[in-house]
């Protein structure tokens, strides 16, 4: 049975609703009543419901992710909403599309639904009564392209299901709320719009920008801070003590379970909307003082009109982060500076009065040390095998800098592939006999081919030759598959 079929299964008839009156008992019901869903760590988009301000309350609108709309002044029944049969078969569907490592239980995402449907009624009596208890998540450290390493917290399936299911309730709570400056981990938002609105900005004459980083944000969110802006939107005291749960569960490194007292771990579902949560207070800040600014998840450019006036608002912002959400400024990588000199999510742009945008050489230099490693792999691999393997990775980073200016940096980057995969083939010809006679097979004259077989140059060498150029054209390597990027990136920017 597959994974999509065993979703469907443990979806039964629609569900009794539940009285609303909190002394009723509550009728037991078994997951093929409650359902369970389909989505999981990336949020789906969700329809977005204006803020309301009626009455003096801060409370948004909220819009159930089944399609039945409930507003509520006073929160306290979204548990309910996490439980319901369509949200759960929402989560589901996401958990078991993105896949992902198991975490420190090891159960794999194929052994969730018959889980699930062993272990509902226990769960979600669970979930209803307060009482369900997050496991540690398991500790995987990546390295950053910087240097250094990155921690990530991979929570179980199981608490991944049911991360994303709280999601899906609160992203309608929050998101309508947040700042329209803010673009990370949000429906209908994207990098792309964050940089394009940061070129806009210095169009407009704010040719200085405050470059800020949060030193260590996701290990460094204090709870009770975090908690305290939660709880303005979300008065579901079963709720709340489950996100708290999630956030104090620990980090299983090694078989030994560290205590987390701070931070939110990178790697669940939930943690993206929390950092939103605790962060859209500077934004707020920020839009109180008429600032232009772009902020995606804890990265935040400021773009002013002078360096004076960069310096004053990084001092005010240091002081604003640390009074009022105890979070430090990392004062090594936080930069007052000139915007083309800086690098926002991966693109910098020209100094011109009509700024373009581009490509960093720092990243170049990291496409290419990932590509290198996919080549060495591949030296006793067949030609086809290896452009499928990196094809994915070139069609992604070209993807990614579609809003960039970047012709030549593009060709530059065919000619530098090409000439790694005639290194490829010249390693695996081996013998001269063999590239003498793949050379005349290719089309080079005999006399040229048996010249250069034997010339005792490395491959690198001979891989920039005339003769190999000449044997093993462009169009060849077409032929056999090679995403030709700068073809890609023109498809990308002129859509038919």
């Amino acid at each position: 049975m597959d994974e999509q079929k065993s979703a469907e299964g443990i979806v039964a008839p629609p569900m009794e609703r539940r009285p609303e009156h909190e002394g009723k008992k509550r009728p037991r019901t078994s997951m093929n009543e409650a359902g369970a869903g389909n989505t999981a760590e990336k949020p789906e988009p969700v329809r977005k419901v204006v803020a309301g301000s009626g009455g003096g309350t801060e409370q948004a609108r909220q819009t159930f992710t089944a399609g039945t709309e409930v507003a509520s002044e006073e929160t306290t029944t979204l548990m309910e909403q996490v439980v319901g049969r369509e949200n759960l078969r929402r989560a589901l569907k996401r958990v078991l599309a993105n896949k992902g490592a198991p975490g420190a239980d090891a159960m794999s995402v194929e052994e969730l639904a018959p889980h699930l449907k062993a272990n509902w009624t226990r769960l979600r009596e669970e979930l209803l009564s307060g009482t369900y208890q997050p496991m540690p998540v398991r500790a995987v450290d990546i390295p950053k392209p910087g240097g250094g390493v990155r921690t990530l917290g991979i929570p179980t399936v199981l608490d991944r299901f049911i991360q994303q299911a709280v999601l899906q309730v609160l992203t309608p709570v929050f998101d309508p709320a947040f700042s329209e400056n803010s673009f990370g981990y949000r429906p209908g938002r994207s990098a792309h719009q964050a940089v394009t609105a940061g070129r806009k900005h210095v169009e407009d004459g704010l040719r200085w920008v405050v470059d800020l980083d949060v030193e260590k944000f996701f290990d460094r969110v204090n709870h009770d801070v975090l908690m305290s802006r939660v709880a303005r939107r979300v008065k579901d005291k079963r709720l709340l003590k489950l996100i708290r749960r999630f956030l104090e569960a620990g980090m299983m490194r090694q078989g030994v379970v560290e205590a987390h007292g701070e931070g939110t771990p990178q790697g669940g579902p939930l943690s993206p909307l929390l950092s939103n949560v605790l962060l859209d207070e500077l934004d707020k800040e920020l839009e109180r003082r008429g600032h232009r600014f772009c902020r995606y998840a804890d990265d935040c450019n400021v773009y002013v009109r002078s360096r004076a006036a960069g310096e004053r608002v990084m001092a005010s912002l240091e002081k604003f982060l640390a009074d009022r959400l105890r979070l430090k400024v990392n004062r090594n990588k936080s930069v007052v500076g000139r915007p083309w000199k800086r690098i926002f999510l991966g693109y910098s742009m020209t100094s011109g009065q009509n700024p373009k945008l581009r490509i960093p050489l720092e990243s170049v230099q990291r496409i290419k040390g990932t590509l290198k490693q996919l080549f060495r792999k591949g030296r006793g691999r067949s030609l086809a095998r290896v452009i499928g393997e990196i094809t994915p990775v070139t069609r992604g980073w070209v993807g990614y800098y579609r809003l960039a200016q970047a012709k030549n940096i593009l060709e530059d980057m065919d000619a530098w592939l090409r000439r790694r995969m005639r290194c490829l083939l010249w390693r695996q010809w081996k013998r001269p006999r063999t590239r003498f006679k793949k050379m005349v097979q290719l089309g080079l004259e005999r006399e040229r081919a048996k010249e250069s077989a034997g010339n005792g140059r490395g491959p690198w060498w001979n891989a920039g030759a005339s003769h190999m150029n000449v044997s093993i054209t462009a169009q060849w390597f077409s032929n056999q598959g090679l995403l030709n990027l700068l073809d890609q990136h023109r498809r990308l920017q002129c859509p038919t």
